[in-house]
């Protein structure tokens, strides 16, 4: 586990679902993660993608696109259209590097892609940072939650 001192965010205690019908693919994406010692979980089409989103909750998704099944444009498009799901950051890794194909991507809902072969450096650096996102955006989230009973509390208070 990481040493999380104040201010930083717990990048170690997030999950991670991995996304690729292509089990190489998938072990080798597992192995680069290692290092940042979160919980990681598999799926190996697009179906078993949204089965594992609606069972494990991850923080982030790597998505391969060209899956059976359901292709990873379309299982983006429904994790972001869905309002419990559509703060997940999900970064699409992908051999297909036509700008149609980055449009079609960006447009299903994609936070960001990553190029097959995968470079290690650069996929961990994104994680961290989107990871460091989800969390800050949680953060805010709360404290927006707390700021907002605290001024039903006291406008209940000046009414009595």
């Amino acid at each position: 586990m990481a040493d999380i001192r104040a201010g930083e965010t717990p990048v170690a205690q997030s999950k991670i679902l991995v996304v690729d019908d292509n089990p190489q693919n998938l072990e080798l994406l597992v192995a680069y993660l290692e290092p940042i010692g979160c919980e990681v979980c598999t799926a190996s089409d697009g179906l078993g993608a949204l089965e594992k989103v609606a069972i494990e909750d991850p923080h982030l998704i790597l998505l391969d696109i060209m899956m059976p099944r359901m292709s990873g444009f379309e299982v983006c498009r429904k994790i972001k259209s869905d309002p419990e799901t559509r703060d997940i950051p999900v970064i699409m890794v992908t051999a297909l590097t036509e700008l149609g194909d980055i449009e079609r991507a960006v447009d299903s809902g994609t936070d960001d892609f990553i190029s097959k072969p995968v470079n290690r450096l650069e996929l961990l650096t994104r994680v961290k940072s989107l990871l460091r996102v989800r969390h800050l955006k949680n953060e805010l989230d709360r404290t927006l939650a707390y700021l907002s009973e605290v001024e039903k509390r006291g406008s209940a208070t000046l009414e009595n």
